[in-house]
């Protein structure tokens, strides 16, 4: 029984100090809330001044205080600093601010929060500032008076058969608009320090050599620059090379890299300038053993240099290592000093005479009717290639119609054909008689280069000194 009453007293005794002890910290927290009914919680700042602990009919004058000596740094690039007195631009504390509203928002008996979480507020009309006098110290900024150095982006320099990344300037270009927005919300935030380049200040070049557009660029340009195009010309070729290559590409300012088509048509007009040979003045031996200047005609290679410019750009986008012929609208037999070949159909105006050459052995020869000079029907001298061959064929023109057996045209309308209706050919007959510019040869002869001519043998029409 007496062991049962002691533990009964020893539990009484703790309930009462528990109470006890419970009574009194209700009660500080009681007094502590009575305190903070006029006085600002802990961890207390309004737009940047620390107000902890203070009462309420004291922090205007430490307001008033902290306007006396304000000032706001300028934190620029390279770190070099300004600053802004409030005394340059008339900054004043706001007597009929809304700083009372704090009050209401600090409920006494919550200060308990401010221990575990940090109490600023920012209070719009807590200061104010002469507009003209700020917008003159904002012209004054060294910052806005320097040499200026434009913001550029990552750039891209070719050497050695590849691209290599020159890093991006950031400059000293200030976006003035934004500087007095972010200057003007520090001063009325009550901040005494801002970061121009934290805060954006700065024209900044849009891409760097961090940015993911900067690898896919300099990847694209380098597959341009790894195409190797051999254009073949008989035993001549050319070589379009990253040295080539490189000189069309550009990179816009987006990264976008672009091949200058315009430069590319250039170089293959002049591929075709160079290799094309219609029309060209040729050096003839003739069969009666002189030498010829013939120029004129359609024979020879023409290189279709629209589509073959195209197909170049889509090789370098491609990246492709090739060799290959360009496209042609036409072709020739030969490429070579004259590019004609062993195998063509010779024509002596002069002479009135016709040779067959194929594979450079005489298929046939023999005398010929041209066209009459002296009626405006000259057969025209030049370079031309059998467009085809036809047998049994009506001829017709303005006042006549002809049948022939044996019809090989080469220049529109004007061709190799047998005329039976005549019955001597050569001499000076094409004077007087001639035809309206075809070549009339004997059926035999006729015959013999129809069995043996093929689509695209070379036509060679002149005339000899005498």
């Amino acid at each position: 029984m007496r062991n049962i009453n002691i533990k009964r007293i020893f539990k009484s005794k703790s309930l009462e100090n528990i109470a006890i002890f419970a009574a009194s910290i209700v009660l500080i927290y009681l007094l502590i809330a009575l305190y903070f009914t006029n006085h600002y919680f802990f961890n207390t700042e309004i737009n940047g001044i620390d107000v902890s602990l203070k009462a309420h009919h004291k922090v205007s004058g430490i307001i008033r205080s902290y306007v006396k000596d304000y000032k706001l740094q300028l934190v620029e690039r390279n770190f070099e600093i300004e600053e802004i007195l409030g005394q340059d631009i008339g900054m004043l504390y706001n007597e009929k601010n809304s700083i009372s509203k704090i009050y209401q928002v600090q409920r006494s008996f919550k200060w308990i929060t401010s221990l575990l979480k940090d109490q600023k507020y920012y209070v719009a009309d807590l200061f104010f500032y002469n507009k003209d006098n700020f917008e003159k110290k904002i012209n004054t900024l060294n910052c806005l008076n320097k040499e200026i150095i434009e913001p550029r982006n990552v750039s891209f320099k070719y050497r050695e058969g590849a691209y290599e990344t020159i890093p991006e300037v950031y400059g000293n270009k200030i976006h003035r608009d934004l500087l007095s927005k972010a200057i003007e919300k520090s001063i009325l935030e009550g901040k005494t320090k801002l970061d121009l380049d934290k805060n954006l200040c700065y024209y900044n070049p849009k891409y760097t050599l961090s940015s993911d557009k900067t690898v896919e660029t300099q990847k694209l340009l380098n597959k341009y620059v790894s195409a190797k195009i051999t254009y073949v010309f008989g035993s001549q070729s050319e070589i379009v090379d990253a040295n080539i290559i490189s000189g069309w590409l550009s990179v816009d300012e987006n990264l976008d890299v672009h091949v200058n088509e315009k430069a590319v048509r250039e170089y293959i007009q002049g591929l075709a300038k160079k290799y094309d040979t219609v029309g060209i003045v040729r050096n003839i031996k003739t069969s009666t053993g002189k030498k010829v200047e013939v120029k004129g005609g359609f024979y020879g290679w023409k290189m279709n240099w629209t589509a073959e410019a195209k197909a170049l750009l889509e090789n370098i986008r491609l990246g492709e290592v090739m060799e290959k012929e360009p496209i042609y609208i036409q072709k020739a037999l030969a490429r070579g000093e004259d590019d004609i070949g062993d195998t063509y159909v010779e024509i002596n105006i002069t002479k009135q005479y016709l040779w067959f050459y194929k594979e450079g052995k005489l298929v046939t020869a023999g005398t010929i009717v041209t066209g009459n000079p002296n009626r405006g029907n000259p057969t025209k001298t030049g370079i031309y290639m059998l467009n085809y061959k036809e047998k049994g064929s009506t001829l017709r023109g303005p006042n006549y119609e002809a049948e022939v057996t044996y019809w090989m045209p080469f220049n529109g309308n004007i061709g190799i054909h047998d005329a039976s209706w005549r019955y001597s050919f050569g001499g000076d007959i094409y004077k007087r008689r001639g035809s309206h510019g075809c070549i009339n040869v004997p059926v035999y002869l006729a015959k013999k280069i129809y069995e043996n001519i093929e689509e695209g043998t070379p036509i060679i029409c002149y005339e000899e000194v005498e």
